[in-house]
C-alpha cells in the first residue's frame, strides 16, 4: 500500500504572519514562573510582543510505499489555515492507495470526504 502523511515545514517567520495582519499586540507582567525570565527581564517587568492570532501551516506530503522509489516521494503543500492543516493531516493518516495518487486527486476526494474547503493562504 501506498502511504501518504504531511511534514510541517513553516511558515516560521512571524512576519509572514505580520504582513497578513495575523498578529496582535500583547502585554504581560514578568512573574516568578514566567518564561520570560530567561531573556534577562526580572520578576515585575512590562513586555509587549506580537502573537500570532490564526495560525497557518505549509510543508509537504510525504509518500511511501511506491514501486521502484526506497526513498518515497512527497508532494509541495501550500500554506494553508492552520485548523484545516490539522484536519487534512489527521484524514491522511489513514488514507491508503494501491497506486500513486496525484495531489489535486487526494485534496479534491479529502475536501467531498471531509464536507471543508481547505482555507488556502492569499
Amino acid at each position: 500500500m501506498i502511504t501518504y502523511s504531511t511534514n510541517w515545514m513553516g511558515p516560521i517567520s512571524l512576519d509572514w504572519f505580520r504582513k497578513r495582519g495575523l498578529t496582535e499586540t500583547v502585554t504581560k507582567v514578568v512573574t516568578e514562573d514566567s518564561i520570560l525570565l530567561d531573556t534577562g527581564r526580572k520578576v515585575g517587568d512590562v513586555v509587549e510582543y506580537d502573537e500570532v492570532t490564526t495560525y497557518y501551516s505549509g510543508g509537504r506530503i510525504d509518500i511511501r510505499g511506491v514501486p521502484d522509489e526506497p526513498w518515497g516521494l512527497e508532494y509541495s503543500l501550500p500554506i494553508m489555515h492552520g485548523e484545516d492543516w490539522n484536519d487534512f493531516s489527521e484524514w491522511l493518516e489513514s488514507f491508503q492507495t494501491h497506486e500513486l495518487w496525484e495531489f489535486d486527486d487526494i485534496i479534491e476526494l479529502y475536501e467531498s470526504a471531509s464536507g471543508r474547503k481547505i482555507r488556502w493562504a492569499e
